[in-house]
């Protein structure tokens, strides 16, 4: 199962400040229904800011996406059954993300229901900036939350 049209959203918000925030609509992902494993990417320069200037900001001075240019997920989901997605449940999915040249591993929950014939797999997570080597300058340090939430809304359609 495969989409090209997901959906990834981060916010590193702090209260009082103005939103950091961004969304991207082009992220691929893919499933294997055999064996549970996942994988997902997605193009750095796609993430949209409602600040034209933030968003520049962010490709040059944080992530570098001239440099490093995705960010990219690779694992599987944990005792996964495709028999059993006619309901929605929820997952273990672990793997290797990786941003900014450095990848993690992490374990977090995922939940897939079936949608309109396709399958909807949603998940929120929280990195933090220092764990990918994404610097943020002292001057504005008190502005820019030091965790970064990241949600994911998948719709996968048979390819």
């Amino acid at each position: 199962m495969i989409t090209r049209t997901g959906e990834i959203k981060f916010e590193a918000s702090v209260p009082a400040f103005e939103p950091v925030a961004a969304i991207n609509n082009s992220a691929s992902a893919i499933l294997d229904e055999s064996n549970g494993e996942f994988a997902a990417l997605a193009l750095i320069k796609a993430f949209k800011f409602k600040v034209p200037l933030m968003e520049e900001h962010f490709n040059e001075n944080y992530i570098e996406s001239s440099q490093y240019p995705k960010a990219t997920f690779k694992g599987r989901i944990i005792n996964f059954d495709a028999s059993k997605l006619n309901s929605s449940a929820n997952y273990d999915l672990e793997g290797d993300l990786s941003i900014h040249g450095v990848t993690k591993r992490i374990k977090t929950k995922i939940t897939l229901a079936p949608k309109d014939g396709k399958l909807h797999l949603t998940n929120n997570f929280t990195v933090k900036a220092q764990d990918f080597d994404i610097k943020i300058p002292s001057i504005v340090k008190n502005k820019v939350s030091e965790d970064v939430t990241i949600s994911i809304d998948f719709i996968l359609d048979k390819n």
